[in-house]
């Protein structure tokens, strides 16, 4: 969504706006000038900011820009984050949210009742990890954006329209050319080729004529993905 449609979608009843940046499933990262565009708009009809940060280690053309980070953000926005992409923790259900003092206190009274703390473990696993992972974050960083530029390129040379995702480790390829739907291709996809993409409809009406395409597997296994992808098109679509 564009600070423009955002405008025309802000009724008298929005309280509060979410944002996804770097986006799953589209990989897309909000630049300085969306934030700031953005920023003019939350002022204009005092709302709050609800901003999933969670893969802000993985922006690879320019630097992340937190929202809070924004010139009079700090007190409207609640940041959402975790440790599960940066820090590749996924299974040890470690987040983290940061927000204006009264409102963290309001959460608290919900959250404290309804579950117990994280794993002493996971806390202690994450510590270790601000303190001595950065090092391999960037490393990490390094090896998706290799991958990112390999199958953004596979995508566009085999027909499937395709733009390049400023962070996450997501490709959302345009499959409209093929004349099928996103279920379909997604189905058949996996039936004949044992390639597993998601279909981007489940994501929204918008997400319709895409699929979305994870790259956080290694290069070999990219590599024969996107083989079996091109034989797919050259069967479909000639």
């Amino acid at each position: 969504m564009t600070p423009q449609q955002l405008e025309a979608a802000i009724t008298p009843k929005t309280k509060a706006v979410l944002i996804c940046s770097p986006n799953n499933p589209t990989g897309t990262q909000l630049g300085q000038e969306e934030l700031v565009m953005l920023a003019d708009i939350v002022k204009k009809h005092d709302l709050l900011v609800i901003s999933d940060e969670i893969y802000a280690e993985l922006a690879y053309d320019e630097e992340f820009t937190s929202f809070a980070a924004v010139d009079g953000m700090l007190e409207r926005t609640i940041v959402i984050n975790g440790f599960s992409k940066g820090f590749a923790m996924t299974g040890w259900r470690l987040g983290f949210v940061c927000a204006p003092k009264e409102i963290s206190e309001a959460m608290l009274k919900l959250h404290q009742y309804a579950m117990m703390c994280a794993p002493t473990v996971a806390q202690h696993a994450a510590l270790e990890a601000l303190k001595s992972g950065m090092q391999d974050v960037e490393e990490m960083r390094r090896s998706y954006r290799r991958r990112r530029n390999y199958i953004v390129k596979s995508f566009n040379d085999m027909g499937l329209d395709c733009h390049n995702p400023g962070g996450a480790f997501y490709a959302f390829p345009s499959i409209e050319k093929t004349g099928m739907t996103s279920m379909e291709f997604a189905e058949k996809l996996l039936k004949e080729e044992l390639v597993a993409v998601v279909p981007g409809d489940v994501f929204g009406e918008s997400g319709e004529g895409h699929i979305r395409c994870s790259y956080a597997s290694s290069m070999e296994q990219l590599q024969e993905a996107l083989r079996r992808m091109e034989r797919f098109m050259k069967n479909h679509c000639q």
